[in-house]
């Protein structure tokens, strides 16, 4: 695996999450994994497609939290 796909994966980790947000926060995990590991893409477009869900999981998980999910 590339350093660059390696390093961005470690950010999409829940478990030091909240119940309420693993749930918001799993699928992205989910998704980024299947990405990598089972369709086995790799280069300069799977480090971007990783940073864009790495950035929309961000903007679910502070929705979550300003609608106070629980």
């Amino acid at each position: 695996m590339h350093p660059a796909t390696e390093a961005t994966l470690r950010y999409f980790t829940y478990d030091h999450l909240p119940s309420n947000l693993q749930s918001i926060s799993k699928p992205f995990c989910d998704l980024a994994r299947t990405l990598v590991g089972e369709l086995d893409l790799s280069g300069a477009q799977l480090t971007i497609a990783l940073q864009k869900l790495l950035e929309s999981k961000d903007c679910a998980v502070r929705a979550a939290l300003d609608r106070g999910v629980s």
